[in-house]
C-alpha cells in the first residue's frame, strides 16, 4: 500500500522519523493504526522535546534550526491536504504527534484550533487526532483544553499513552520524572469527563517481555478505566495494542514480540469484556458499563 502512495502522491509520505527530522511542519505518513494516509503535524521540527524518555521511541538524536509556525503550519497543512485531494487520495486524519509530546508547545492550543479549522473547510470527513504521554493532564488549563476538545465539536480523538499496569514496567517503558500513581489518577479523572482511545506499546527490553504480573496489572488497570464512566461519550472508546515496527537509536534494547503474544493479551482482554455468561475468566469486581474495541497492530 506504501507504494502505491509513492506511485501516485507527488509528496511521499515518510518512511521513518529521520524523514521527518528535515524541519518540516506538515508530513504526509502511511499509518498502520489509521489504515491510511495520515496527515501529521510536528510540533518540534528543531529537536526532540518530550516528558518521557522511552526507549522504544523512533525520534533519532536531531537538532536543525527549524522553529515551528502557526501560520506556515496552516499554510503547508492546507497546500497538503489540496495536492492529496486533487488527486483523490481519502486522508484518514490529521494527527498530532511528531518530534515529542505535542502538549509540550506553547502553540498546541493555537496549533489545535487552526487545525480543526482547516479540517473543517477541507476534509471534514477526516478525524483529528493527538498521540500523546498524558502528561499535558497533570496542567489545569490543558486538562480543561483537551476535555473540551474531546467531548466537544472538535471531536478530538486522543490516542492516550498507557504503556504498563506498574510502577517497575512505566519506569522500564517511560523513563519518566512523573510519578507513576499521579499521572493515572489524572488519567483517570480525565477518562470521566472525555472519551479517550487507550495506546500501549507491547515490546521486549533486553530481550525480556513484561512479566506476568505487569500483564495482569495493565489489563486491570484498563478494566478500571473503562468502568469508570457509563456515559456513553465518554470514557475509553477503543484500546490499541501494538508492538514495535520501526527502528529506534536504542536498538536493540527494545524488540519486536510475536504476533502470538500481542493477540494473547488482546484476547485475555476482550475475555474480561465479555458479558459474565459468556466469560471463561472471573469477571472484575466491578460493572463494566460498555466493550471498548480491541485493537492489535503488530
Amino acid at each position: 500500500m506504501t507504494k502505491n502512495f509513492e506511485e501516485d502522491f507527488f509528496i511521499n509520505p515518510v518512511e521513518n522519523t529521520q524523514e521527518r527530522e528535515k524541519g518540516v511542519l506538515v508530513y504526509p505518513v502511511f499509518s498502520r493504526r489509521t489504515g491510511g494516509l495520515s496527515m501529521g503535524i510536528n510540533m518540534f521540527p528543531g529537536k526532540k522535546l518530550c516528558s518521557f524518555d522511552c526507549p522504544y521511541c523512533e525520534v533519532f538524536p536531531f537538532s536543525t534550526s527549524a522553529v515551528f509556525y502557526l501560520e506556515q503550519m496552516e499554510n503547508d497543512l492546507r497546500t497538503t491536504l489540496t495536492s492529496t485531494l486533487r488527486q483523490n487520495i481519502t486522508v484518514k486524519d490529521i494527527c498530532f504527534s511528531g518530534n515529542g509530546e505535542p502538549t509540550m508547545s506553547l502553540d498546541f492550543p493555537e496549533a489545535l484550533e487552526r487545525a480543526s479549522r482547516v479540517r473543517s473547510e477541507l476534509v471534514p470527513s477526516a478525524n483529528l487526532v493527538l498521540i500523546t504521554n498524558g502528561s499535558g493532564l497533570l496542567d489545569k488549563r490543558l486538562f480543561t483544553l483537551l476535555k473540551d476538545a474531546a467531548s466537544g465539536a472538535q471531536a478530538l480523538d486522543i490516542w492516550l499513552k498507557l504503556d504498563a499496569g506498574t510502577p517497575e514496567w512505566y519506569q522500564e517503558m517511560g523513563r519518566s520524572s512523573i510519578p507513576f500513581l499521579e499521572l493515572m489518577e489524572k488519567i483517570k479523572e480525565f477518562i470521566i469527563k472525555a472519551p479517550v482511545t487507550i495506546q500501549t506499546m507491547v515490546c521486549a527490553s533486553d530481550g525480556r517481555p513484561p512479566p506476568p504480573e505487569e500483564e495482569e496489572a495493565w489489563e486491570k488497570l484498563v478494566l478500571e478505566l473503562i468502568a469508570a464512566n457509563s456515559q456513553s461519550h465518554c470514557g475509553v472508546r477503543k484500546v490499541q495494542i501494538y508492538g514495535k515496527a520501526r527502528p529506534s537509536p536504542e536498538d536493540p534494547k527494545t524488540t519486536a514480540l510475536p504476533v502470538e503474544f500481542l493477540e494473547e493479551r488482546a484476547l485475555s482482554l476482550r475475555r474480561a469484556l465479555a458479558p459474565a455468561t459468556m466469560s471463561p475468566v472471573p469477571q472484575p469486581p466491578f460493572p463494566i458499563p460498555h466493550s471498548p474495541i480491541v485493537e492489535v497492530y503488530p
